[in-house]
């Protein structure tokens, strides 16, 4: 396969890139054949695959509004894939111009991708970095630079936890980003669940991303809201991502089919 001019070179343009799977499902052009082949199985596994993936990018914009309503104005978006319409802080600059994002994240092509969008943009960057080393991720200078955590930070994880393994201690991870947040900061979570989902399609759906450099651990909602310890969740809790403060009641109506589930946690003091 040829390479793009705008892949890097030192990506593998042959193995699915979980971001770029990603990419496909929400419709974007930053994915390669292997890609999508491998997207394309886990549609045939779960066929509202696409479906959720929208509804999921639909919750990250609820939730950001939600943030900017509620006064904050720092944004740490942990795991921000290949960018695409409704990013972080095309939402929060829009409502609220001081607004500062950082995006992180591992891969390459949604990294190099970010910062050809937020060229001229100073009050948001990039970093190229892994979420199973939080301790890095604080100490980067770009998120020094722009976040100030002694004041309010919304931690945004959505749609990456189910490619943390319980080897790699996420309830740690969490806590160590906690720790760093003063009170009245938000961790706003996301990931896919097996609520309701039949040991087929749980296996087959495991069994396609084990082809990409992460592997799926898909979780239920108890153990989601596990994640939100030292949080107090925000109306309705964890639920299935399109009922998560819906625009309108026909727009939960996909709950039923869903992958997803999220929920909004807020710091106390």
């Amino acid at each position: 396969m040829q390479r793009p001019d705008w892949a890097p070179e030192t990506i593998d343009i042959e193995r699915p890139s979980v971001a770029r799977m990603y990419d496909y499902y929400l419709g974007g052009s930053h994915n390669f054949a292997a890609d999508r082949a491998a997207a394309q199985a886990m549609v045939a596994a779960v066929p509202d695959a696409p479906l959720m993936a929208q509804a999921n990018r639909a919750f990250l914009r609820r939730a950001v509004q939600f943030l900017t309503d509620a006064g904050v104005r720092q944004f740490l978006d942990i795991g921000s894939g290949i960018p695409t319409v409704g990013n972080v802080h095309e939402i929060a600059q829009r409502g609220a111009p001081e607004s500062r994002v950082v995006y992180v994240d591992v891969d390459p092509v949604a990294v190099a991708h970010s910062r050809e969008i937020l060229a001229g943009n100073d009050r948001a960057a990039v970093v190229q970095e892994d979420l199973r080393h939080p301790e890095r991720i604080l100490a980067h200078p770009d998120v020094r630079r722009l976040l100030d955590f002694d004041q309010p930070v919304a931690v945004m994880i959505v749609a990456v936890l189910h490619f943390i393994s319980d080897d790699d201690r996420p309830a740690r991870i969490l806590r160590t980003l906690r720790e760093a947040l003063a009170p009245g900061s938000y961790l706003v979570l996301s990931q896919a669940s097996d609520d309701g989902r039949t040991e087929e399609e749980r296996a087959e759906a495991e069994r396609v991303y084990r082809r990409t450099d992460n592997p799926l651990w898909v979780r239920n909602r108890a153990e989601l809201t596990a994640f939100f310890d030292g949080f107090a969740l925000v109306e309705p809790g964890v639920v299935w991502v399109p009922e998560w403060r819906p625009d309108s009641p026909e727009s939960a109506e996909d709950a039923e089919r869903a992958v997803f589930m999220g929920g909004v946690g807020r710091l106390g003091g």
